[in-house]
């Protein structure tokens, strides 16, 4: 299976702030335990995937379009009650440690900046897309916020 390709503007942000600052965070108070570095979310938080849909066809490279009601969007390392940031997981069978932040791969893509849409580029057959929510750190909340697990066909 060919490697994921993301545009230029995500990989830049991934690599210039959206890790560094909160993993760092993280490691600096995981001797405090991480339950205290655990966001509580909105009990009404919903994030979904407006686009595609659920069975959809799609070309090789698509644009993921992220929806999300009852809080708000905030880039990573900035602490604001009731937001957090995106995490878009492909082809993602196993959900990792959902009480840690979440590790970035070319199957777990963080949207640290805020971003609430990417274009992707996968490769021909059938692909799962899911959102999961994550607080400053990139660990997700209390009662995580994940939207349903969607399919795509690729053409």
């Amino acid at each position: 299976m060919r490697p994921i390709s993301i545009n230029v503007v995500n990989s830049l942000i991934l690599v210039l702030g959206s890790l560094a600052m909160p993993l760092a965070l993280a490691d600096q108070h995981q001797k405090d335990g991480m339950d205290q570095l655990i966001s509580e979310a909105p009990a009404d938080a919903k994030v979904y995937i407006i686009s595609p849909q659920d069975g959809d066809t799609v070309g090789q490279t698509f644009t993921v379009r992220f929806g999300l009601s009852g809080m708000g969007v905030a880039p990573a390392g900035v602490d604001t009650k009731g937001t957090g940031h995106h995490h878009l997981l492909i082809d993602v069978d196993k959900m990792p440690d959902l009480t840690k932040p979440l590790p970035a791969s070319d199957r777990l893509i963080h949207f640290g900046g805020g971003q609430t849409e990417t274009e992707i580029t996968l490769p021909p057959g059938k692909h799962t897309l899911q959102l999961v929510m994550g607080n400053y750190l990139h660990i997700p909340h209390k009662k995580p916020v994940m939207s349903k697990k969607i399919t795509v066909t690729v053409k």
